[in-house]
């Protein structure tokens, strides 16, 4: 596993101390209850499928059918560590690296798919969608599934048959998706165990239950509940081996998350997988998808095709 570390320094975080980490928590949770009060104002808004809009032209120098223009001279090149690597959290301190200008076309960016949690939907990812869009993604796409979905294994297959309409409809071969929780398993699943690999690029999840969680006990009776917990057949069948698995993983885990017990079974941890995992501070699971530091962090994260800016994966949201 490999560590990405692609945070401004501002958001960089210290040792915690518990009188910091008290005073956060507070602060914390009053944000999760504000963000839960505003996400029951728009859930109704994204109950519907979202309309469709038409896709812009290739960029200059877009090559029909790719989604990509000429290769940009001084790409950066990653080295992958072997399989079995042990697992770890951040570079030597003093590492550096050098970063080339990287495109910056709305042609040469993949559509970018946004994949909602747990009895939730499209909604949640408003302020994401909109922070992308400001920022030059032209081609987004939300996408429902049905909150009476029982099987992750199922869910996944139906994002299968959404990704290759996406591509067929856009032209580009290549995807990245953005989970939040529950949707991050599931595009994990459809990458790792369906193939989806060959479609997706990166893949960037936000609390999501990589490990299986204790949380919500009183909820196991759902069956797609159960298949997050540690243990369950799904968790164990994504620790399987994955050889040549072409995606690359960036995994948002958060200290003060009360979904994820434990807070780091929201970290990948496999020796197969490009993975980065990126801690926050400061704020709660449902604050990962709306707050505008980690939205700038995805951004950076989609567009720096693996390259290491030379710093801690970790960010301060307090």
């Amino acid at each position: 596993m490999r560590v990405l570390p692609f945070l401004p320094p501002l958001l960089r975080s210290s040792c915690l101390r518990p009188s910091w980490l008290s005073s956060t928590l507070i602060r914390a949770t009053a944000l999760e209850l504000v963000i839960l009060a505003g996400h029951v104002l728009v859930y109704p808004s994204g109950l519907t499928p979202e309309r469709r809009s038409p896709v812009p032209p290739p960029g200059p120098g877009t090559t029909p059918g790719t989604g990509a223009g000429p290769e940009a001279p001084g790409r950066i090149t990653r080295t992958a560590e072997p399989a079995g690597h042990p697992a770890r959290t951040a570079p030597p301190a003093d590492a550096t690296a050098t970063v080339a200008a990287l495109p910056t076309t709305a042609g040469d960016r993949p559509p970018v798919v946004l994949l909602h949690g747990f009895i939730d939907n499209r909604s949640v990812f408003v302020l994401l969608r909109r922070s992308l869009a400001r920022h030059g993604w032209h081609h987004l796409e939300s996408l429902n599934y049905s909150p009476l979905t029982c099987d992750i294994r199922t869910a996944a297959e139906l994002l299968d048959r959404h990704v290759e309409e996406i591509c067929a409809r856009t032209g580009h071969r290549e995807i990245d998706i953005v989970g939040h929780s529950l949707g991050g398993l599931i595009a994990r699943y459809y990458v790792q165990r369906l193939g989806g690999d060959r479609r997706v690029r990166t893949l960037v999840t936000l609390g999501t239950p990589h490990g299986g969680t204790a949380a919500a006990p009183l909820a196991g009776a759902h069956p797609i509940v159960r298949q997050m917990r540690s243990g369950s057949d799904l968790i164990d069948e994504l620790r399987r081996p994955a050889p040549g698995c072409r995606t690359r993983f960036i995994s948002f885990w958060s200290e003060l998350d009360r979904v994820m017990l434990p807070v780091e079974t929201a970290c990948v941890d496999h020796p197969d997988l490009d993975a980065v995992n990126v801690r926050v501070t400061g704020i709660g699971h449902l604050a990962l998808p709306v707050h505008p530091a980690v939205a700038s962090a995805i951004r950076q994260a989609l567009e720096s095709d693996g390259a290491a800016i030379g710093n801690p994966g970790s960010a301060s949201v307090a």
